[in-house]
């Protein structure tokens, strides 16, 4: 079997990245993706090296060997599903990245707050 070209880590306990991931997974050239639950599936974060506390904090997507966290994730994500292709093109063609990642870091704060305080990693699924 030929390996996944991404491998996309998410926070299944999140409802938000649940709802996010499912559209994505129900697009055109998902099945070419490797979807992680880290919640779920923990174990599947050390062949990667992934911390859980990182893996929560941030969205990760392992491409070509290395990897894309945050908007740069978005985008390699966006740029293997047809769908989106276009929305890879114009956030990396327009220089987008470095704005949109100041505004997704202040997100991924706030949301790792709500979601997890201090207290939060994968095996225990709070």
């Amino acid at each position: 079997m030929k390996p996944s070209p991404l491998v996309v880590f998410y926070d299944g306990g999140c409802p938000l990245c649940r709802r996010e991931i499912a559209h994505y997974r129900r697009c055109r050239g998902a099945e070419r993706v490797d979807w992680v639950d880290i919640v779920a599936e923990p174990a599947r974060l050390q062949p990667f090296g992934l911390a859980p506390d990182a893996a929560m904090r941030r969205f990760h997507v392992w491409a070509q060997g290395q990897w894309q966290i945050g908007v740069p994730g978005f985008v390699a994500l966006w740029a293997c599903l047809p769908g989106y292709r276009w929305l890879a093109r114009v956030v990396t063609l327009l220089r987008l990245e470095t704005p949109l990642q100041a505004l997704y870091e202040r997100f991924a704060a706030r949301r790792f707050r709500r979601r997890c305080g201090n207290h939060c990693t994968p095996a225990s699924g709070r």
